[in-house]
Order: C-alpha cells, then sequence, then structure tokens
C-alpha cells in the first residue's frame, strides 16, 4: 500500500465512463491486459481518488485536533492471493482510506475514511473492522465502564441519522468475565466496529460535490472514530 501524492489537490469527480474499465478488467483478468491498461487506470481511477481523499483530508483534519490524519492511501489493485484458493489476479473495485495517527490499517490504523467503489459494491465507512488480541481486551474493558457509556451514546446519535454501526464475526453470547445480562452485551459481544455512510446519491460518483458529501459524513462519524482511536489505539 502506497501514499499517492497530488500538490495541489483538486478532484473534478470519476468519470461517467470510468466504470467500464472494470467490466473489461473482469472479462480479461490477465497481467498483459492490464500491464497494457495500466495507464487508463491509473487516469480514471488512482489519481482521481488520490486526488479526492487529499481534498477530503484537509477539510476533514480540523475535526480530529490534536490528533493528526495520516497520508491519504490508494490500495493496492493487486489481489494478495498467497492464502487464497481464488487466484485471480486483480480485485475488480478501487479503495482508498484516510487513517488517523498516520497509521495504514494494516499497522493498526482506525479508518478516518474508507471509500470503495467498483463492480462489487460501493459503500464508504470509518472504524476499525477487526480488533487484534490486545485491542479487543482494551476494547472490552472501555465499553464494560464509563468510556462505554459515552459511545452508546454516539452509536444512538448516529444510527438516528442514518449511519449503520455494525461489529464483525460477533459472539453469539456475552464473552465471559462479563454479565450475560450487561446493558452493552451487543457492544461486548463484537470484534470490530464500523459506522457505514448512508448510500451514496445517484450520479454522484461522477460529480466535484462528492468530496462535501464525504467530508460532511465524515465529520459527522468523527466521535466514533476518535473513541476507538483514544480507547482502542
Amino acid at each position: 500500500m502506497a501514499a499517492v501524492r497530488t500538490s495541489p489537490a483538486t478532484f473534478g469527480g470519476f468519470a461517467p465512463a470510468a466504470m467500464g474499465f472494470w467490466h473489461e478488467l473482469a472479462h480479461e483478468m490477465n497481467r498483459a491486459w492490464y500491464v497494457a491498461n495500466k495507464a487508463r487506470y491509473q487516469a480514471l481511477w488512482e489519481q482521481p481518488m488520490a486526488a479526492l481523499l487529499a481534498v477530503v483530508r484537509a477539510r476533514l483534519a480540523p475535526a480530529y485536533a490534536p490528533a493528526e490524519l495520516g497520508a491519504p492511501k490508494v490500495l493496492r489493485i493487486h489481489r494478495d492471493v498467497r492464502f487464497s484458493k481464488d487466484k485471480t489476479p486483480y480485485k475488480t473495485h478501487i479503495g482508498g482510506v484516510i487513517t488517523v495517527a498516520g497509521k495504514v490499517l494494516g499497522d493498526g490504523g482506525t479508518a478516518a475514511l474508507y471509500v470503495h467503489v467498483g463492480l462489487d459494491e460501493e459503500f464508504v465507512g470509518v472504524g476499525r473492522y477487526g480488533f487484534d488480541a490486545a485491542q479487543l481486551a482494551r476494547w472490552r474493558k472501555a465499553v464494560a465502564g464509563r468510556p462505554g457509556e459515552a459511545l452508546a451514546a454516539v452509536i444512538a446519535k448516529l444510527e438516528r441519522g442514518g449511519y449503520q454501526v455494525r461489529g464483525r464475526d460477533d459472539l453469539v453470547k456475552v464473552p465471559r468475565g462479563f454479565a450475560p445480562d450487561h446493558p452493552r452485551g451487543d457492544l461486548l459481544r463484537m470484534r470490530g466496529l464500523t459506522a457505514m455512510f448512508p448510500e451514496m446519491p445517484a450520479g454522484l460518483l461522477h460529480q466535484p460535490a462528492l468530496a462535501a458529501w464525504l467530508t460532511r459524513h465524515a465529520k459527522a462519524t468523527a466521535p466514533l472514530v476518535t473513541w476507538l482511536h483514544r480507547e482502542v489505539g
């Protein structure tokens, strides 16, 4: 995963015909085709995504002060097939992320924004997809105590605003060591926490106004991300 620099950052929207690239890649799915069309991918998707993230990061940074946001990252198009039965070499989507405290997702960073666009699905959200063992222990301790009360209030407000707050591979029961009827048992069962934005309006992907839409929702979800960054690390 490498940072893509854009200076100065401008975003004019993704080209209306850009989705055709993913359809063609899904049909071809071979290195020769990709190499021949790499410049096209960069122009249609990689460069606009980098510019979009740079614009949003600059507008979002004040909401996280004094914490810092990391440099925007455009995720690799190449799939990691080492441990997968599916040896398809390329993704049919593009992902871009801004994390807190300059960390990338694989290094324990919390996403202040994650944008996913392609053939399979289109979604935007924030948070941490999964906790490692140490983070999970901190999560449960915080959720069970007074910080958990504050988080529950943040989540309730977001859900009233149309955001979908969810966990990952949630346990069926409240984990051992906590009361089965704990008032925040639903949170204690979670092993990750994300907040997904409302559905993107039709056509917005191709407009400069996408940056403002992302910024507005990223600011609204900043309290959840800040809580995760502070309490889970």
